[in-house]
């Protein structure tokens, strides 16, 4: 057998099958598939809070921010309608197709006009291909956060004749509108969960829920706890990192990090048995963790129960209950409770939110019996279950679509073989 590379050409590993007679795809670049146009930079006092027509700015391009209007009247390039092609090129950048109303688009976005031969559809997703794919070549994708018009004009890209650029732009739109429908549904059940935890739990200020299982209806109020009557914190620590053998074990070491979700049991950074020897704290499977101290506390409550044996750092408490109460329980009450326990956080000064002990041993628990509690815990379990198991299907979806969008593109190494 022949050790010889062979040239593959301009073609994708994977080809329609009406298209696999239709020879190479054309080597091009975008500047010379498509017409890039700069919107218009505006002077602070040109953006107004109401007006004729509103800005697009990078702030809005993918969130509904704080919109800003303008009266000016400027030439039809630089306004956006909705169908439009647009791009952005500063710390939210990629390509997106308006579907809103006509808006004045700022300097930092892009109106990407097809030229003769080049379908638009297909053009937004060849966009978007070759900027993730830039990206994944750039240092956590910085190199991309300012790249210039000329610069983007020319990446070179690849395209075949204009019927296979429909085809392919169809078969990755169904496999878009499938995304957008189950993340539509992992929306629905996240939204339904957090409806039910209000109805689940007392108001504050209130002992009894708006809604209860059947069985415990006639079972009266509920019964309020300060925190430190029904849990005591314990604290972590970070062994030493001048000490390899502490380091690269299999005990997972919990930081603000590894605090995702509410089931903790992996983390980035691991540490081994003389760590623990050496005084690093373990919090058993089944122990409830809480961030008390890091930069995401101004917008969340990262909280936890461990499902294996770990470590965990000066930032996070482990809490060792003492009253009749169980950590799943505890765990969704204050997942439902997170409005209220952000209102404690203060600032630290250097950025990062703190939640003082003395505070959270004042903050009041709400407990019905232990068989009502594991009721409202089980039914919590199980929606979180149906959450995971959807969020999965959406992450395969997307892996899907991923490596099916580099079969379906050719790229420049293969072509050189």
């Amino acid at each position: 057998m022949s050790n010889k590379v062979e040239k593959r050409g301009l073609v994708p590993k994977l080809r329609f099958p009406e298209f696999r007679e239709a020879g190479e795809w054309n080597g091009n670049t975008f500047g010379k598939a498509a017409i890039f146009i700069n919107g218009r930079a505006y002077k602070q006092d040109e953006l107004l809070d109401k007006g004729k027509y509103r800005v697009l700015r990078v702030g809005n391009f993918f969130s509904n921010n704080q919109w800003y209007y303008s009266d000016l009247e400027l030439g039809e390039d630089k306004y956006c309608d909705k169908g439009d092609l647009l791009y952005a090129w500063s710390a939210s950048f990629g390509p997106r197709i308006w579907q809103g109303e006509k808006v004045i688009y700022h300097y930092h976005i892009w109106k990407v006009l097809e030229k003769n031969g080049v379908d638009r559809n297909f053009l937004f997703i060849l966009l978007g291909y070759e900027t993730e794919r830039m990206k994944s070549q750039s240092a956590n994708g910085l190199g991309l956060m300012h790249i210039t018009k000329g610069a983007i004009e020319s990446w070179k890209c690849h395209i075949p004749e204009i019927e296979e650029q429909q085809k392919i732009a169809d078969c990755l739109a169904s496999l878009d509108d499938l995304i957008i429908a189950q993340t539509q549904k992992l929306d629905t059940l996240k939204a339904h969960k957090k409806g039910l935890m209000q109805q689940l739990f007392p108001a504050e200020g209130e002992t009894l829920p708006k809604l209860r299982f059947p069985e415990f209806r006639d079972e009266g109020e509920w019964e309020a706890f300060r925190f430190e009557e029904i849990a005591k914190f314990f604290s972590g620590g970070t062994p030493s990192k001048d000490v390899a053998e502490y380091w690269n074990g299999y005990i997972p070491w919990i930081s603000a990090s590894s605090m995702h979700n509410t089931k903790i049991e992996i983390s980035d950074s691991n540490i081994t048995e003389l760590a623990v020897s050496a005084g690093a704290r373990i919090a058993k499977k089944g122990t409830l963790l809480l961030l008390v101290r890091g930069s995401m506390l101004h917008k969340r409550i990262p909280l936890g129960i461990a499902e294996v044996n770990v470590a965990f750092n000066q930032d996070v408490k482990a809490l060792e209950l003492k009253s009749n109460i169980t950590e799943q329980y505890l765990m969704y009450f204050l997942v439902a409770s997170e409005p209220k326990l952000l209102r404690a956080v203060t600032s630290t000064g250097i950025g990062a939110g703190k939640l003082d002990t003395s505070d959270l041993n004042d903050f009041l628990i709400n407990t019905p019996s232990p068989t009502e509690q594991q009721k409202i815990a089980d039914c919590l379990s199980s929606l979180d279950e149906l959450i995971t198991a959807q969020t999965q299907k959406l992450d395969t979806l997307k892996a899907h679509k991923k490596g099916l969008m580099q079969q379906l593109f050719p790229t420049l190494d293969e072509a050189q073989g």
